[in-house]
Parts: C-alpha cells; sequence; structure tokens
C-alpha cells in the first residue's frame, strides 16, 4: 500500500511539475486519476520550493527581490503549467461566443490579448500581494497559498464534468470524478499549512479564494457545461490570489 501511494504521489509530481521522480513510478490513466488527490501535496512541494528559496534571498537582499526570486523558482519547477491554462482560458472565455468555439481557442497555443493581460496581471498581483506581508509570513503564505488553490481546483475534479471529448488532452485521465474519500484526503495536505497562520488570516485567505473558485466555476457552468485542463489551472491560479488578498486586507480598518 505504501508502495502505490508513493507512486500515486509521484506520479502527480510527474503530471503537474516539470520535478524528476524515482525511475520505478509507473504510468497509466488509472493511476494518474489516483493521483489527484495529492495535487494539494504537491502544492505544498512546490510552496516550499519558493518558500526556500524566498528564505535564503531574504538574507542576501531586499524582500521585493526575495518574492521575485521565489516566484521564478515556483515557476521554473511546475513549468507555468497553471499559468498557461490561465492564459488560456482567459482567451477561450474573452474571445470566444460559444461552447466550440471556445474550446477550439483554449486549445490553440497561440497567445491572445486576454491572456496576456491575464498572466500580467496574475503575476503582478501575486508579487505586489506578497511583497506586502509582514517578511517572515511570506514563506508559510507560500506554503498555503499553493496548498489550497490546488485543492480548490480539485473540487473541479470532484463536482463538474470534464467537456473534451478528444482522447489526447493532457488531462483526460483526470476526468474521472474524485470520491468523497480522495477529496478528504486533498483537504488535510491543504488544511496541513493554515495551523501556521493567525486563524483571522486563514477565515479570510480561504473565504477569498473560495469567491474566486466560485466565480470561475459559474462561468464555466454557463459556457462550457464543465471543465478543461486549462479551467483547473485558471482556478488554482485565481484561488491563489484570491488567498494572499485575504492575508494582506486590513479588515481591522475596514470594520472600523
Amino acid at each position: 500500500m505504501i508502495r502505490r501511494e508513493l507512486e500515486y504521489f509521484f506520479g502527480a509530481i510527474r503530471f503537474f511539475t516539470r520535478l524528476p521522480v524515482p525511475g520505478w513510478v509507473g504510468h497509466s490513466a488509472e493511476a494518474l486519476n489516483h493521483s489527484a488527490r495529492y495535487f494539494p501535496a504537491v502544492g505544498l512541494l512546490v510552496g516550499g520550493i519558493g518558500a526556500l528559496v524566498y528564505w535564503l534571498a531574504l538574507h542576501l537582499w531586499p524582500q521585493s527581490v526575495a518574492v521575485l526570486l521565489s516566484m521564478a523558482a515556483t515557476l521554473y519547477a511546475t513549468g507555468a503549467f497553471h499559468e498557461d491554462g490561465l492564459s488560456d482560458t482567459a482567451d477561450g472565455l474573452g474571445g470566444g461566443w460559444e461552447k466550440q468555439r471556445i474550446l477550439d481557442i483554449m486549445k490553440d497555443s497561440r497567445v491572445g490579448s486576454y491572456g496576456v493581460v491575464a498572466l500580467v496581471l496574475a503575476l503582478l498581483g501575486k508579487f505586489v500581494l506578497l511583497t506586502s506581508l509582514d517578511p517572515a509570513l511570506v514563506p508559510v503564505a507560500l506554503l498555503a497559498g499553493h496548498a489550497v488553490s490546488r485543492f480548490c481546483a480539485t473540487m473541479l475534479l470532484a463536482t463538474m464534468d470534464y467537456v473534451r471529448e478528444d482522447a489526447s488532452s493532457k488531462a483526460r485521465p483526470l476526468a474521472t470524478r474524485m470520491s468523497g474519500g480522495n477529496l478528504l484526503v486533498a483537504l488535510c495536505f491543504a488544511a496541513a499549512p493554515l495551523v501556521l497562520l493567525p486563524w483571522w488570516k486563514v477565515l479570510a485567505g480561504v473565504a477569498l479564494a473560495a469567491v474566486a473558485t466560485l466565480w470561475l466555476v459559474g462561468k464555466f457552468r454557463r459556457w462550457l457545461g464543465g471543465y478543461t485542463g486549462d479551467c483547473l489551472g485558471a482556478v488554482q491560479q485565481v484561488a491563489e490570489i484570491g488567498f494572499y488578498l485575504g492575508l494582506v486586507a486590513n479588515w481591522v480598518a475596514f470594520a472600523s
């Protein structure tokens, strides 16, 4: 059982990142489907890489430079996998007017104006938000932000239908609905880093990540009737930004 679960975990790392995995890890559609429950665990790994780079860089450079280097490290680790999904989704929803046209645009490798704007805003937004945090909180914020946002994307696997019919789609093996047990495993990994943050920041961050997810889910249901692999990437990116927004917000001043 331990070997099997390790295989699922490493399978998730291989699918969602560019990090190397042991040679004995097999590959199959069924194994990849089971690997989805480790999506937030991959977020912990990617966030951990960003946190380590940030912590090391902070000893040499200002916080803004440390944040920039940490973002570069996470982009390198994932191959900008989720950012690409955000860009394709923005192009599809921005330039399409019916389901098939939206899907065709999302599959196009070219990046349009909507995708460029979405990428710039997402990267700039994360940079500004992370540099606005207390420097000591940034490593934990990276861990939690990457894990929670990937759990938000995982929710689509449990609640929505996959809409692409072509078997060549990279996300096709993830099309099977996630079970409640697998979702609970994913939730445990997403919740683990939250204990390191103040509870009021956790509530705000999770709430805004949920709002961002629901906003996108509404668009996916309306225009696509489900999700694609690009939609998962878009949810991860927008939910991560929503989480950081909650951490940075001055709720005391707002309430007064």
